[in-house]
């Protein structure tokens, strides 16, 4: 009703980061350029800069999509012992691009948990597979059921690839990472990859196939990827085939890239917003306990210890009036660069969501040094880590 979301006559396929350059949308306050004809945007469309700024723009690129979170580790687990053991296990195998893919561990303080960083998007999804895998020996795995790998709460489904045509009656070895991405793992290691084919026809033609196996020996890790030509085949294949027995074991069927979903038809990367616009919360993502509070700081205000101070007392006083605050944790620039990893931004952890969601209602728009306040939900385990 408002029309704030009609694009300008003129302006139906310039991205707003176009639209900016032409001067016509000023800041608050800052003068207006010279009207500029429309129609000469045209142009602005065509520049290289605008696909850069939409490639930059995908969810595949974020880092939230090369992350796992894993859970159950074994005791007295240190970082560079869970990250050996995921680079032991994923080094020469032929869906990994890399050596030593993962590249980054964050265990937690009470070490109940660890966040992992890995170089590409589709080494974290291999990696996931191998959930309920054990660091420890056999006879001690019974006990503790194995790792528990998922992925980061505010992960976001990629988007399906268009740079991957499907040429009909090839079966390619490359499964992207698409919505409709199907991993199966516990396969017993003596199936080849033409049987596990068999197994999958029966649910429909295959667009993509690929067993996981050691590219030196060739043999199986009991891990293959899938994705089907008609993708209303996914969610029939993996109910008939997840829990299947096949030898001794039991098969575990599910989408490879679970987590926040694109909504049909949304054209990510036009511009920020509509990577959130463009997305839908699935599970409890919003029940977590930690605020995340935008645009009330600037690095140079956090490199003065008397205003760092000034800043972290009135955040204290402020959100303590929403509930008990557990921690706040307010990243501050490191080795002289003002783009560290968190800085602009502040975490304020309470002892109940509860208490989280009152303060992110009472908060938003609120005014911080003649800022307009933004606040937001945040993933308890980043926070934890520390990874911003």
């Amino acid at each position: 009703m408002t029309q704030w979301d009609i694009k300008p006559p003129g302006y139906e396929n310039v991205t707003a980061e176009q639209a900016k350059l032409s001067g016509m949308f000023p800041l608050p306050g800052a003068p207006r350029q010279q009207q500029v004809d429309p129609s000469k945007l045209q142009a602005l469309v065509n520049q290289p800069t605008g696909s850069a700024n939409n490639t930059a723009l995908k969810p595949t690129n974020a880092r939230q999509s090369k992350r796992l979170v894993v859970h159950n580790l074994p005791p007295m687990s240190t970082e560079e012992g869970v990250m050996a053991f995921f680079n032991l296990q994923l080094n020469g195998l032929n869906v990994i691009e890399s050596t030593d893919p993962c590249v980054l561990c964050q265990l937690s303080q009470e070490g109940n948990f660890a966040l992992l960083e890995f170089r590409h998007p589709s080494e974290a999804t291999v990696a996931l597979a191998f959930d309920g895998i054990s660091m420890e020996a056999d006879d001690a795995s019974n006990a503790t059921g194995g790792l528990k790998i998922s992925r980061p709460k505010d992960y976001i489904v990629p988007a399906i690839a268009d740079e991957a045509p499907y040429e009909p009656g090839v079966i390619s070895r490359i499964v992207a990472d698409t919505p409709h991405k199907i991993s199966i793992a516990n396969l017993p290691p003596y199936l080849t990859e033409e049987q596990v084919q068999e197994l999958l026809v029966s649910f429909g033609e295959l667009k993509a196939l690929v067993l996981v196996k050691d590219s030196h020996t060739e043999e199986s890790r009991g891990v293959a990827f899938c994705e089907f030509v008609d993708p209303s085949v996914t969610d029939i294949a993996i109910q008939g085939l997840n829990g299947m027995s096949i030898g001794d074991k039991a098969l575990k069927v599910v989408k490879a890239s679970i987590g926040i979903t694109q909504v049909s038809g949304v054209e990510m990367g036009v511009n920020a917003m509509s990577m959130l616009a463009g997305t839908t919360a699935i599970g409890d993502f919003d029940e977590s306990k930690v605020l995340q509070l935008l645009n009330m700081v600037t690095p140079d205000e956090l490199m003065d210890n008397d205003d760092y101070e000034e800043i972290l007392e009135d955040v204290q006083e402020e959100c303590s009036k929403f509930g008990n605050i557990v921690a706040i944790k307010i990243p501050r620039p490191t080795g002289g660069s003002r783009q560290s990893a968190g800085v602009g931004k502040i975490y304020v952890k309470y002892d109940s969501a509860a208490s989280t969601k009152k303060a992110l209602q009472a908060l938003a728009g609120r005014k911080f040094a003649d800022r307009t306040v933004v606040t937001t939900f945040f993933p308890e385990e980043n926070f934890d880590v520390g990874a911003w």
